[in-house]
This record gives C-alpha cells, sequence and structure tokens, in this order.
C-alpha cells in the first residue's frame, strides 16, 4: 500500500514538473530576474500562466489573457544567436483546451488529424491563424521574437498564438523593429545577461468578429546583469496606432502602466533600478575641475548644474 502511494506521488511531481500550463511560473522561475514575477496588477480576469514548451524544454514565460485571447507578456532571456529563421509554422496551446493534454506546444492541423481534437475546441480556447489573416493595417506582432533567441528550437518556440498581438503594421515594421533589432542589441553589449519582459496594454476594439484584443499599447522592459556591477534596467512603451516609441527609465515604464492598467504595477525584482543612472561632466578650471550633472530628455542633454 505505501509502495502504491509513493508511486502515486512520483506520477504526480513528474506530471507538475513537465506540465506547461501552471499554476504559478515555479517551474520556469529562469525567465524571470532572481525568480521574481511581475505584480498582480497585470492579471487578467482569466489568466493563463504558460512555461512555454517546445520538444521536451521551457524557452520563455507568457502570461496570457484567455478572455481577450492575447498575451499580457512574455518574459524571457535576451539570447540572439545565429541559428536562422525556422519557417513560420504557427503553433497553439492544447493545454489550454484541456489541462490533461500534451505539455509541448503543437500546430492545430496536427492535433486535428491525430490528437482528435476539433477546430472549435481550439478556437474557443486561443487565438488562431485564421483571427489574424486578411486584416487591415495589422500584423503578427511577437512579444518574445524569433530573433531574441539563440537556438533553432527557441526561435521555432517563439511562434506560436499565445505569444502574439495584432499589431500596427507600420510601428511593427518600423520604430518597434528599431527598438527590438538596433536600440536593444546597443542597450546589451556588456550585459552578462539581459532579462526581458514585453507586453501588451488590452484595448476597447477586437479583430476580426470580436475574438481577439487589439492592445492600445505594447511595451518592453529590460534588466541587464553586468559583471561586477550592480545591474542597470529601461523600458520602452508605443501606442498602438503610432509610428513612435518612448525609450523610458524602468521606473517610468512601470509609473506609465500603474496608469494604463489602473493600479500600482512592478515588473522586476528591487535589485534593478528604477532611475536611470547620471550623467556627470568634468570641466577642467585650472586647479580645480568643476562637475556638471546633465540628463536625456528628447530634445537632447539638458544641463542640471554643478
Amino acid at each position: 500500500m505505501l509502495g502504491l502511494l509513493l508511486l502515486q506521488v512520483l506520477a504526480s511531481c513528474l506530471w507538475l514538473g513537465h506540465s506547461e500550463v501552471v499554476n504559478s511560473f515555479d517551474s520556469c522561475p529562469q525567465f524571470f530576474y532572481s525568480g521574481t514575477f511581475p505584480n498582480d496588477a497585470l492579471n487578467p480576469n482569466n489568466p493563463a500562466r504558460i512555461c512555454q514548451r517546445f520538444r521536451n524544454s521551457y524557452h520563455y514565460a507568457t502570461l496570457y489573457d484567455r478572455d481577450r485571447r492575447i498575451p499580457v507578456y512574455s518574459a524571457y532571456k535576451y539570447e540572439p544567436g545565429d541559428a536562422k529563421r525556422p519557417p513560420e509554422w504557427w503553433m497553439v496551446e492544447p493545454q489550454l483546451i484541456d489541462k490533461n493534454s500534451l505539455p509541448d506546444m503543437e500546430r492545430d492541423w496536427i492535433l486535428i488529424e491525430q490528437k482528435k481534437f476539433t477546430l472549435d475546441q481550439i478556437k474557443k480556447s486561443q487565438a488562431i491563424l485564421n483571427d489574424y489573416e486578411g486584416l487591415k493595417d495589422l500584423d503578427i506582432g511577437h512579444l518574445s521574437p524569433s530573433g531574441h533567441h539563440f537556438s533553432r528550437e527557441s526561435k521555432r518556440a517563439s511562434f506560436t498564438f499565445t505569444n502574439v498581438v495584432p499589431l500596427n503594421s507600420t510601428l511593427n515594421n518600423g520604430k518597434w523593429n528599431a527598438y527590438e533589432h538596433k536600440t536593444l542589441p546597443k542597450m546589451t553589449k556588456r550585459c552578462k545577461t539581459t532579462y526581458v519582459i514585453t507586453g501588451a496594454v488590452p484595448g476597447n476594439t477586437y479583430v476580426p468578429e470580436e475574438r481577439v484584443n487589439r492592445p492600445s499599447h505594447i511595451w518592453s522592459a529590460a534588466c541587464c546583469v553586468l559583471d561586477k556591477k550592480p545591474p542597470k534596467a529601461w523600458g520602452a512603451i508605443a501606442e498602438n496606432d503610432k509610428n513612435h516609441v518612448e525609450e523610458l527609465s524602468l521606473g517610468e515604464l512601470e509609473e506609465r502602466l500603474t496608469e494604463l492598467y489602473g493600479g500600482t504595477v512592478t515588473l522586476f525584482n528591487n535589485a534593478c533600478p528604477r532611475k536611470k543612472p547620471r550623467i556627470i561632466i568634468r570641466i577642467a578650471s585650472g586647479a580645480f575641475p568643476t562637475y556638471y550633472r546633465i540628463k536625456k530628455s528628447q530634445s537632447g542633454l539638458v544641463w542640471m548644474g554643478p
């Protein structure tokens, strides 16, 4: 009897260890700096926490809004690699359909043909490719982009509908693309590890046929671990109908999100600094140099005085 009980406990533990849709992110804390998750201010009414699993490995983590059929955010380590961009074989999350289902993300046609799911079952639980086809001025916008991952498997794992939102085409191919592929690489040059959380603020409209929410904003925050130095952090946010990205301190981004979500937002562990570091300029004046503080603004550098 005791042996049977131990086997049941072991089987339960193994299932939990391989679960993808989880009660908390304790199964994949490695994608959050110091294992600290964003606070509950971002949580939707009907959330799903997903440790994004593909081919037996976790690649990033997503908080998914079941009602709006969009991710709230995806958290990952910024680890760009040379692996080629995989073909766009879009996948869905079986465990959103049935908790006892497959732990790995999979293509919908395989679930239908081989696992006997119906298209209606899949559509009820999450967005599918048909929701994004034929949309005017909107793209499939990744929160955890393929180009920010190292291996071919991780890049492929980014192509799931639990990781994308309807994103303004001009923004997606313009300023947001520049932030993802030009600004972020510059900001992370000296980082030992960079933790990124990218999210979408729910909007007031849906596409198509009232199925998938069109976010009002897209945002991203990063905390960079440096060698033998304190971490540095920053953020960015863009309205989902304008080709403009505002770069902010982490604290400024959290304040902006607090206004948009209507509750105090905390994204990272307190070790990640909320303020931008001050820039100090030394101006020599005889034997007694003067140090001036300056700060960046949209119009350039602003002198703050000695």
